[in-house]
């Protein structure tokens, strides 16, 4: 009896084990398909979000560094061909005064891209303040907004010290030299001029052109009221001196833009007062595009332009194109934004 019995135990236990392990798989199973609260993952809640993510853009880093050029005199085309690319990229950086009022249609702004300055600087290795005059030259037009190309003349040959400081410069420019000697000063000024205005022309150079003597003092909105200029454009300027106390004015006389009249310097009627133009060099600038132009401009041929005295040109037609001469800046030519101060030198050699 009692060997029988065992075995019956056995089975009976082997059965309830297997009954209960049953059950509780069928519980798991079926909890498994049951509904939680709160699921994992959930893209009712994504799209159920308000107002879209703000995602900011990666900073763009503009490298401001200087190119380094190698010593001597050289062409720097290649940096005007990409002057135009570089104000695309840096459009985004045009302050709001450049830019344009959003359009009725679109909404989108229009923007307008600045006008190349050319700024003609004769130099002298006889001015001892030569190096001086051309580091303060050289720091305004760096505050210039660009572009802005720099053309410094010197005489005979290329000065270490200039070149030196114009590298140095954050300011595009143009070092020319040339071989003739001059014992006039007005003449050597003129020529050293026209050196600048041939390669200009040579390389059609297109902007507002300006000459400023290195004892110029500038408003920085005098660079911005010449990009305006269409054709020609005059303006006043004040002489200073260190050792006398006054001022004295030349330019324009002017009825808001209309140039009516001309503050002059006093003329001796002498055979110098003669040939010379009486409006100074530095009170007028003008578009480039008047030196490779001759059929709009009045040039008989190009023929001439070659051995044509172009600075000559330039004082003529503004004093012939009154029509095309704008008086800057446009409220009656009344502020000064220019200013030319007379330090005595000591010239050597």
């Amino acid at each position: 009896m009692g060997s029988s019995e065992r075995p019956k135990k056995k089975v009976h236990l082997w059965k309830k084990a297997t009954v209960h392990f049953l059950l509780c798989f069928i519980i798991g199973f079926f909890t498994g398909f049951a509904p939680t609260n709160k699921p994992s993952f959930s893209t009712n809640h994504v799209i159920a979000t308000t107002g879209s993510p703000e995602i900011s853009p990666p900073s763009e880093e503009i490298s401001t560094k200087p190119v380094e050029h190698e010593h001597g005199n050289f062409d720097r085309s290649v940096l005007d061909e990409s002057l135009a690319m570089k104000v695309q990229e840096r459009s985004s950086l045009v302050p709001k005064e450049e830019k344009s009022e959003k359009s009725d249609k679109g909404g989108e702004v229009n923007l307008t891209p600045r006008r190349l300055v050319i700024i003609v600087t004769p130099t002298s290795d006889k001015d001892e303040l030569r190096g001086v005059l051309l580091r303060k030259m050289a720091n305004t037009l760096s505050l210039v907004p660009p572009p802005l190309l720099w053309v410094v003349v010197e005489s005979q040959s290329e000065s270490i010290e200039v070149s030196d400081i114009l590298r140095k410069t954050n300011v595009m420019y143009r070092h020319l030299v040339f071989k003739e000697n001059f014992t006039d000063v007005e003449a050597e000024l003129d020529h050293q001029r026209n050196v600048a205005l041939k390669h200009i022309e040579y390389h059609r150079l297109s902007g507002i052109v300006h000459f400023a003597s290195l004892y110029n003092v500038y408003d920085l909105s005098f660079f911005d009221e010449i990009r305006t200029i269409e054709v020609f454009g005059t303006w006043p300027m004040a002489f200073l001196s260190a050792n006398r106390q006054r001022v004295k004015i030349e330019g324009p006389v002017c009825d808001s833009t209309e140039v009516i009249g001309w503050h002059l310097k006093s003329l001796n009627n002498s055979a110098d007062d003669v040939t010379r133009s009486p409006v100074h060099i530095s009170t007028v600038g003008f578009n480039s595009s008047i030196l490779w132009d001759p059929e709009r401009w009045g040039r008989l041929s190009a023929a001439q332009d070659t051995s044509q005295n172009s600075i000559k040109f330039v004082k003529e037609e503004v004093l012939e194109e009154e029509t095309k001469l704008k008086g800057i800046p446009q409220d009656g030519c009344s502020k000064i934004m220019l200013w030319n101060l007379h330090i005595p030198r000591i010239l050597t050699g």
